[in-house]
Formats: structure tokens, C-alpha cells, sequence
């Protein structure tokens, strides 16, 4: 692609990358000081949504960031052999970083919030899992992927040559992979029921009201 942004600069191809941190700047600013003093006052819940929700939130991102990925590249493929601006991969990293805001922070709270006290640390640990996790399993689904189309006689679409590759087709493949995950989360999310953090705080406080009590009782003793 075309990476010159102007006559005397051009944009070195990894700090395209960078654009998906600035998205999730972005969107977490924009949800914290923005999206949720409307939602505490919409929802009357503290957080303004549910942890679950804003991760699903982010999913819808993340289906949305690889179908502007497919596009794109279709694009690009299309307008060969002239050079496509770079500018044409901003949308979708942005979007990716919205979903990251979203999602990865979402994610973050769940297992620190929802796990027993008592495994917090390894809710953390398991949070940090996920994204290496998903990074192995897009790996072993491009070798599965590119494995069983070489089988059909047609050409993979991971060639050597970017320019004779179908990345639009591998990302409509994982758009489509990623709706069907968002559908399998909202069913999973829609019964799961929230650790009730106000019933345990009020249980400790009647504890150590009976605790009070007690002791009181005992050095009103003669």
C-alpha cells in the first residue's frame, strides 16, 4: 500500500499498529467519562452496564473490525497494480481498538470482580490466558485453513506474494467465525447470574453486629 502521507514522510508499516491502541484510548475516555454518567442515570446501576454486556459490546467490535478488514482488502486486490492509500486500514483499526476498550476491559473486570476472593490472582492470570489463547488458536486455524484448501487443488490463500493471497476471504471467515461466538455468548450470558457482592457485605455486617452485641454483653457482665 500507498504509506507516503505526505511529500517528505512516509508512515513505517509497523506503527499502523498503534492505531488500535489510539482506538482503545479513545473508547474507554469516551465510556468513562462520557457513555457512563448517562448510563448511571439511564440504568441506575453504578457501572451504568453490566460487565457482560459491555464485553459483548466488544465483540460486536471485533466482527465489525474484520468485516471492514475483508473489504479493504478486497479493495486493495481490486485496484492492482496501482498502490492503495494506507489511510484505507485506519477504519478498522480504530474499530479493533473500540472492541479492545470494550471487550479486554470488560474482560478484565469480570475476573477480578466475579471470581472468589480467594482465586482473584488466578481470575487475573486466566484474563492474560485469553489473549494468548486466542492468539494460538488463529494460528492452528490458518494452518487448518490453508491445509484444507491446498487439498481441493486451489490455490491457498496464504501465498508468498500478498498480492496473489485472499486475506479478504480469510477475514470474512473470521467475521463470520466471530458472529457465531458473539451468538453462543449472549445465549451463555442471558443465564448467568452475578456473585451478589450487597448480599455478602450485608451478611459480614450482621456478623459483626451480633460480634458488638456480644461483646457488649459480656463486659456489662459483673
Amino acid at each position: 500500500m500507498d504509506r507516503k502521507l505526505s511529500r517528505n514522510f512516509e508512515l513505517p508499516p509497523a506503527s499502523v499498529f498503534s492505531l488500535a491502541a489510539i482506538g482503545m484510548i479513545i473508547s474507554v475516555t469516551l465510556y468513562e467519562k462520557v457513555l457512563v454518567p448517562f448510563l448511571r442515570k439511564a440504568t441506575g446501576s453504578e457501572r451504568g452496564i453490566s460487565i457482560l454486556k459491555r464485553i459483548g459490546i466488544g465483540m460486536v467490535f471485533a466482527t465489525a473490525a474484520m468485516a471492514v478488514a475483508a473489504a479493504v482488502e478486497r479493495k486493495r486486490l481490486n485496484s492492482l497494480p496501482s498502490s492503495l492509500s494506507i489511510c484505507w486500514l485506519v477504519p478498522q483499526f480504530l474499530i479493533m481498538g473500540f472492541g479492545d476498550g470494550f471487550a479486554l476491559v470488560g474482560l478484565q473486570e469480570y475476573f477480578y470482580d466475579q471470581v472468589p476472593d480467594s482465586m482473584r490472582s488466578l481470575g487475573i492470570a486466566l484474563y492474560l490466558s485469553v489473549l494468548g489463547t486466542a492468539s494460538f488458536l488463529c494460528s492452528l486455524l490458518i494452518t487448518v485453513v490453508d491445509h484444507l484448501i491446498q487439498q481441493t487443488g486451489k490455490a491457498g490463500w496464504f501465498g508468498k506474494d500478498l498480492n496473489t493471497s485472499r486475506l479478504d476471504l480469510f477475514y470474512t471467515l473470521l467475521a463470520g467465525v466471530n458472529a457465531l461466538n458473539l451468538c453462543w455468548y449472549m445465549y451463555l450470558a442471558s443465564r448467568y447470574s452475578y456473585k451478589s457482592v450487597q448480599a455478602r457485605v450485608g451478611t459480614a455486617y450482621s456478623d459483626d453486629e451480633d460480634d458488638v452485641e456480644s461483646r457488649d454483653a459480656t463486659l456489662d457482665r459483673p
